[in-house]
């Protein structure tokens, strides 16, 4: 079934979205956020969750663009603690085997104590950020100065800019791509692939006005402009354009540049979310040519669910769906 097919089909448009989890599903509403983990073959275990988000404190962070950056943070720190829910239910209940800890682990332990989650959090959140500074931001430029470069200082400034602009996003890209194709060959990783897509086809069937039941589900397709993988590529093709606008060597300094693109960094993730929003709620010729190359990074990021996972969806999904009809966008339009 095409993209265009899907949604013709739909009657109307969902704010819920979801994440995939540790065997199970996070489906998050206007009203409640709803954590549904598979605990055996005939049992679904679920818990809400919550946390303050940034806009319910100040309208500033509902400013578009400035709503795209708080959304981000808040669905990083929803998705963590769902994570944590997911895996410690998964761990009780024996689906997932727990390691013996190392003599390492056992020191850290010993050492922190209860603190001791906190402590890897930060940890894993700092090596993260570097790795990802280090890789996308930095690399790209610095691999453009050794090779490139030299062949462009003659060039007009403007044109230098597009064509650094293009090697970086391309490059970035193929780095983004290479990373989940690596991670999709993980055993573990491949049902966290299959329950989002029975995250992602639930969402549509719902989206259909049909009967939410294994059937109805299993037939719609996984692959939704309204997903977090969409969100990145688009804000990759965003950083695209974006740099085309900061100077090759700012200053004369060429290592400025990714400087100046790390700052410009929330203005990207802004757009990106602003475009995805589009993406999501209207069916157009542009808004179809700006979800395609996310959807086609969803063939690798999805795999078809089994029934016991889409059954995992459904419990998640009914679950936040309100009585008020409040999370309806609009009626689906797909005219062109």
């Amino acid at each position: 079934m095409s993209q265009e097919t899907q949604r013709q089909k739909q009657k109307k448009i969902t704010s819920i979205g979801g994440s995939a989890l540790i065997e199970g599903i996070m489906m998050r509403g206007p009203k409640r956020t709803t954590v549904a983990v598979r605990t055996g073959e005939d049992s679904i275990v679920t818990e809400d969750i919550s946390v303050k988000t940034l806009s319910s404190t100040s309208k500033f962070w509902n400013i578009p663009i400035i709503r795209g950056i708080s959304g981000m943070i808040d669905s990083m720190r929803l998705s963590y603690k769902a994570l944590s829910v997911s895996a410690d239910k998964a761990l009780e209940a024996g689906v997932i085997e727990e390691e013996e800890p190392s003599r390492f682990e056992n020191w850290l332990q010993k050492t922190f104590g209860d603190k001791l989650m906190n402590v890897i959090m930060v940890i894993a959140t700092v090596l993260g950020v570097a790795l990802a500074l280090g890789l996308f931001v930095f690399l790209p430029s610095k691999l453009y100065d050794w090779t490139i470069y030299p062949l462009t200082q003659n060039l007009p400034e403007a044109t230098a800019r597009i064509i650094k602009s293009a090697f970086e996003g391309v490059l970035k890209i193929a780095l983004f791509l290479g990373y989940i194709v690596l991670v999709s060959k993980m055993e573990d990783m491949k049902r966290v692939f299959m329950y989002h897509g029975a995250e992602h086809k639930t969402i549509f069937c719902y989206e259909a006005d049909e009967e939410l039941t294994v059937e109805n589900v299993r037939k719609q397709i996984r692959f939704h402009p309204r997903c977090g993988t969409s969100f990145l590529v688009v804000t990759l093709l965003v950083g695209i354009f974006v740099g085309m606008f900061i100077p090759v060597a700012p200053f004369g300094v060429t290592i400025l540049r990714p400087v100046f693109r790390l700052l410009l960094l929330p203005v990207m993730v802004g757009l990106g979310y602003e475009l995805i929003k589009l993406c999501g709620r209207y069916d157009n010729r542009l808004t179809r040519i700006l979800a395609t190359p996310g959807l086609w990074a969803q063939r690798i990021t999805t795999r078809e669910p089994d029934d016991d996972m889409i059954e995992c969806a459904i419990v998640a999904m009914k679950a936040v769906i309100p009585d008020d009809g409040s999370d309806i966008l609009n009626d689906c339009s797909c005219a062109d």
